[in-house]
């Protein structure tokens, strides 16, 4: 099979008929084998419904229905653990990710050697205030953090190898990095496409402002897991041994002072360097147990679904 189209929505049914319709055609002009698979991710609007009427026209259509509101990334994730596809596109259900992107996106893949390629809207028809600006600020502080030189890290249009996408875990809310965690799993050749940003047709956004809180939130998380995910020893080991480190000389110091330079002089608890020594060596030991609890941690966990599925076609 050519490609699989993954498409995680939330109550977007007034778009789900068009389009299909237009990635269909774009597939059938092109002769591509394909699927279109379909993840609801709690609809309430009779997204489902649409969903399987799809299906019974159209055998190349699949979907998942999520039991509830789990978010897109674990619908992204059940998605890529369905598909079958040479090369995976993902895109959003709202009709403001062009499916005829879709050709130039599969050649990338399989004619120029991309592990993936992600789209850039380069010209966008958002509130300049509620989403621009600050998806700008987001995509420089991305860009600065993870060394993957692209524009527009929240662009839904998306193709990947088929390895790509079976090799990389996303989860929480991680959708905005995959390709942040496809770097870190050894998929080094990520390409940008421009792509075309169309006004949303029907309904509403489901994405506020608190969506950049969150990002710029993962994004630290991502950086950390990318930088000590595997050796959390490594950080919080090093910030208590410097700690202690720290506490234990201010306490010789102090030993030495009394005994041998002032012995005539305050005691050490009257001191405000002995409770400078006390805290910093308490608070190293603590970083030191952290580091050593992630360690233990890293090596006990278990996988667990993070996701409930209510009915797949």
């Amino acid at each position: 099979m050519n490609i699989s189209v993954v498409i995680p929505l939330l109550n977007e049914r007034e778009s789900l008929i068009e389009l299909h319709d237009w990635i269909a055609d774009v597939m059938q002009s092109n002769h591509f084998s394909y699927e279109i698979l379909f993840i609801d991710d709690g609809s309430t609007d009779g997204s489902w419904e649409t969903i399987q009427q799809l299906s019974e026209n159209n055998k190349a259509v699949k979907g998942i229905q999520f039991l509830r509101n789990f978010g897109k990334s674990q619908a992204l994730h059940a998605g890529f653990d369905k598909a079958l596809g040479d090369v995976i596109i993902t895109m959003d259900a709202d009709l403001q990710d062009n499916p005829e992107e879709i050709p130039e996106l599969y050649n990338m893949i399989t004619s120029d050697g991309f592990d993936m390629v992600s789209g850039w809207k380069k010209k966008r028809y958002d509130s300049v205030l509620s989403k621009n600006m600050p998806s700008k600020l987001f995509n420089w502080a991305a860009r600065k953090t993870s060394g993957v030189k692209l524009h527009d890290f929240n662009c839904g249009l998306k193709a990947y190898k088929h390895n790509v996408v079976k090799n990389i875990d996303v989860n929480g809310e991680m959708h905005r990095y995959i390709p942040v965690l496809a770097k870190n799993a050894g998929f080094t050749k990520i390409g940008e496409k421009i792509v075309q940003h169309q006004a949303r047709k029907y309904g509403e956004t489901k994405f506020g402002m608190d969506r950049f809180i969150h990002g710029f939130l993962d994004l630290i998380t991502i950086w950390f897991i990318s930088r000590f995910g595997r050796r959390p020893m490594h950080l919080f080991g090093a910030l208590g041994v410097m700690m202690f480190a720290i506490g234990f000389a201010f306490s010789l110091y102090l030993g030495i002072d009394k005994l041998f330079l002032n012995p005539d002089g305050r005691l050490i608890t009257d001191r405000p360097q002995f409770f400078i020594a006390l805290v910093t060596m308490i608070i190293g030991t603590q970083f030191f147990v952290a580091g050593f609890l992630g360690e233990i941690i890293l090596r006990t966990k278990e996988n667990r679904k993070r996701y409930l599925i209510k009915d797949a076609i």
